[in-house]
Order: structure tokens, then C-alpha cells, then sequence
């Protein structure tokens, strides 16, 4: 039986944090033998936030840095860039043909910027179809997603049954997937870990700004537990082995997070000289980018040719 089919992408618009490993990225790393695997860059996605030609090049580069830090194995996974493969963004424009605007009013990313009353971009606006063109192109059945992200999946899985619907049977509809044991990350101030909260600790930390960091965790003097160092702890040791340990210095919040940084350490360390030494050779990291770009166009391509019968613009 061959494997079903995973996919998910990383937007290269900053740093990634530990939010992002424990969020998604370790489940790309984890689920690498169980499925068939596709992870992109997102960066045609990232152009409405970033428009600086130099710093995204480099945030490319970066984000193909950090996916092989964490271990991902060009052999086991396909690792692309988004703007490569053109079949992308001429499948979202086919899917805004058959999507009305009301339906796209109800995506969250529209509404967050509506209510914060800001001049909203068509790509902010029409996002969730390109994202719906990324899962389908590749016959995906699962996309791993944190529960806030839940909506991208539907609205691609309601997008295949819209465009099916209309001319015949073409795509599947995508699952997602949602580890149970993965919460929602807290960052140093108690609220999601967000690079716009500036509440992050990233995951490619020297030591200093770890300790930086770990000392900046906001904690309430009437806890004996300081909740939000814990919960941060908790992602490095489980509580059987970490609530004893809390108990025993209750109150005594400099010493837990002094146990914070060192573990933060022993776990940062290792990924962080392993994409110090990818980092010598960009040429030969460029190679598998383009390697995995031509996999995923032969795949993209013949599906775009399927897709174009079924609309009727292919004539010859």
C-alpha cells in the first residue's frame, strides 16, 4: 500500500520560535516515515506582510535551514518552494471564479483585520484560496494543523466539494490533522507565543538570549507555581517528572527558571550546531530546493492538466 499524503508549509516571515517547533514543525520532523510528505515555503503567502525583496531571500534561505535543523530528510520529505511551481497560484484563481465573497468574509485572518480597522490587501482577503490550491494540487489527505488553523482545512475541503460539485470528481477532501498532545505554546508574557506579542523564545537561541528570555516569563508573586514558567517547562519534561520538582521549590522562581534555561539549552543546542554547520554549504542546500521543486511540478502539473480538461479551457 502506498503512503497517504501529508503536506504543510512554513511562511518565511521571521525567526521561528518554540511555539512554532512544538506547534507544527516537530510533526513535520516526527511523521516523516509515516507519510508521504510534502513541506513548502509559503512565499508567495508571506508577500503581503514582507516586501522586501533582499530580506526575503534570505528568509527563504533561512526557513530551508531550520526544516533540515530539525531533521527533515530531503530523502523521506519534499521540500519545495511555493513560487516554483506556478500551478499554485493559476489553481487559486480558478477556486476565486467559484468563491463569493461573503463565504471568504467569514475567514478569521479577514475578520481579525477588519476589526482592528485595517486597510485590507486582496491576498489578505483571498488567501484561504491559495492555501486551498496548495493542499489540493497534491491529492493531500492530511494537512497537521494547530486547532486555531482548523479553518484553512475546511475551507479547502469545501472548496474540492464546490469545484466537484460543479465538474465532476476531482479532488479529495483533505483531513486535518491535529496532534492531541499539542497545545497552544504559551510565550513569556502568558498569552499564545506570537512574534507579534514580541513574546517569543526562538528556536535557534544562543544561551544568552535564552537566559534573556526564560528571565522575561512574566510570574504572579501569590503562585506557588509559577504558571507560565511550568507550561513552558512542560513542553521539555513531562508533568510526572516536572510538578515534584515544583513543588519542592515553590516560591522560588529564579531557581525554577535558572532549571528552565539550562533544559531550553540542552534542547536548542544540538539543532541549532547542526543548521550552523548546513549553513557552510548554501549552494548544495539550494540543490535539494530545486530538487524537491521538480518532484512537486511533475506532480502539480499533471494534476493542473486534469483540472484544465475539467473546466474546459484545454483545447488541444
Amino acid at each position: 500500500m502506498s503512503k497517504k499524503v501529508l503536506l504543510s508549509g512554513v511562511q518565511p516571515s521571521g525567526k521561528p520560535h518554540i511555539g512554532n517547533y512544538f506547534g507544527a514543525m516537530k510533526q513535520f520532523a516526527d511523521l516523516q516515515e509515516k507519510y508521504e510528505s510534502y513541506i513548502f515555503i509559503a512565499d508567495y503567502h508571506a508577500l503581503h506582510s514582507l516586501q522586501n525583496p533582499k530580506e526575503m531571500k534570505e528568509n527563504i534561505i533561512n526557513v530551508l535551514l531550520d526544516y533540515l535543523a530539525i531533521g527533515l530528510d530531503p530523502k523521506k520529505v519534499t521540500l519545495f518552494k511555493q513560487s516554483d511551481i506556478s500551478e499554485h497560484t493559476e489553481l487559486a484563481w480558478i477556486f476565486d471564479t467559484i468563491t463569493t465573497m461573503p463565504y471568504l468574509m467569514r475567514a478569521h485572518a479577514y475578520k481579525d483585520a477588519e476589526a482592528k480597522n485595517k486597510e485590507i490587501d486582496v491576498g489578505t482577503f483571498n488567501y484561504p484560496m491559495l492555501m486551498a490550491a496548495d493542499i489540493l494540487l497534491y491529492n493531500t489527505d492530511f494537512v497537521p494543523v494547530g486547532a486555531d488553523q482548523k479553518q484553512h482545512v475546511e475551507i479547502a475541503r469545501d472548496t474540492a466539494q464546490k469545484f466537484n460539485n460543479i465538474f465532476g470528481e476531482t479532488f479529495k477532501l483533505p483531513e486535518h490533522l491535529i496532534l492531541k498532545d499539542v497545545a497552544i505554546v504559551p510565550g513569556t508574557d502568558g498569552r499564545k507565543m506570537s512574534k507579534s506579542y514580541g513574546n517569543t523564545i526562538p528556536l535557534f537561541a544562543e544561551y544568552e538570549e535564552i537566559k534573556k528570555c526564560v528571565m522575561s516569563i512574566v510570574t504572579d508573586s501569590s503562585e506557588g507555581i509559577p504558571k507560565n514558567v511550568y507550561a513552558i517547562h512542560n513542553l521539555l519534561r513531562p508533568a510526572e517528572e516536572l510538578l515534584p520538582l515544583y513543588e519542592s521549590k515553590a516560591g522560588k522562581y529564579k531557581e525554577l527558571k535558572e532549571i528552565l534555561i539550562e533544559d531550553l539549552e540542552k534542547f536548542i543546542a544540538p539543532m541549532r550546531e547542526k543548521r550552523k554547520e548546513f549553513e557552510k554549504n548554501i549552494p548544495k542546500l539550494l540543490k535539494i530546493l530545486k530538487k524537491g521543486g521538480e518532484k512537486a511540478k511533475k506532480i502539480a502539473s499533471k494534476k493542473m492538466e486534469e483540472i484544465r480538461e475539467k473546466v474546459g479551457v484545454k483545447i488541444y
